[in-house]
């Protein structure tokens, strides 16, 4: 008789102390956040210029106002956590988990209560002017119209987001593969592993079992000891911390 998957994934984390999460844009579709590369994602979508090509740092050097009116239409989404999200904080809680890394720039996890939250590729919740680097949060973005400026200098403010010919965080970076090649288990979620160098961090984990929850099948499924092809949130939502 097949053992059911997820009854497989409670008893690794009940036995385990050291485990680290990896997801994508899988974990906060389920908040209602649009991801790239599904049927019905932004890809799919009719704007003068494909996504990539509109977040990439080249077109808003170029294009700040065309920037904005995408980034303000399909980057900052109202949108809550999932059960995903929450019981990934609450197992860090219990101290079994050691840390989210996320490629999801929604800030999702820490409205959930996660603590260490590892994000490869920024957050909307955090812009800077790019002329005299004041701050401004998420709501200040919000609050203006078309290209927002600084108050202060009148510099062009930009979000804290890795763009498209950014190079992500090095430290981010460091800290990810740090906490990676100390994980006993490694659950990845919600991503099809296909976005670099991100989905490279996985070549780091050293650890006993590696997990793959995703609904599309990814590179790292032979690899995995579990493989889930179920929506994150309802896996979850059936596991005991």
């Amino acid at each position: 008789m097949k053992k059911d998957p997820v009854e497989e994934l409670q008893k690794i984390i009940s036995e385990s102390s050291n485990i680290v999460f990896f997801g994508g844009a899988g974990v906060s579709t389920e908040s209602g956040i649009p991801d790239f590369r599904s049927v019905d994602g932004l890809y799919h979508q009719q704007w003068d210029y494909p996504p990539e090509v509109i977040l990439s740092h080249s077109f808003f050097m170029k294009n700040p106002e065309e920037f904005y009116r995408f980034y303000r239409a399909k980057m900052l989404c109202e949108a809550q956590p999932n059960p995903a999200h929450k019981k990934l904080a609450a197992l860090e809680k219990t101290g079994k988990l050691k840390a989210v890394i996320t490629q999801n720039i929604d800030n999702l996890h820490q409205m959930a209560g996660s603590k260490k939250v590892l994000e490869l590729h920024g957050s909307v919740y955090r812009n800077h002017c790019m002329k005299c680097g004041a701050f401004y949060d998420v709501e200040y973005i919000k609050s203006t119209q078309g290209v927002p400026r600084c108050p202060k200098c009148g510099g062009i403010i930009k979000p804290d987001v890795v763009l498209y010919e950014e190079s992500l965080d090095s430290q981010v970076l460091q800290e990810s593969v740090r906490v990676i090649s100390q994980a006993e288990v490694m659950i990845i979620g919600g991503t099809s592993l296909s976005v670099y160098p991100a989905a490279s961090l996985i070549d780091y984990f050293r650890g006993s079992h590696l997990v793959v929850i995703n609904r599309d099948p990814t590179p790292r499924d032979s690899m995995a000891q579990i493989v889930i092809s179920q929506p994150i949130g309802e896996v979850f939502a059936q596991i005991q911390e």
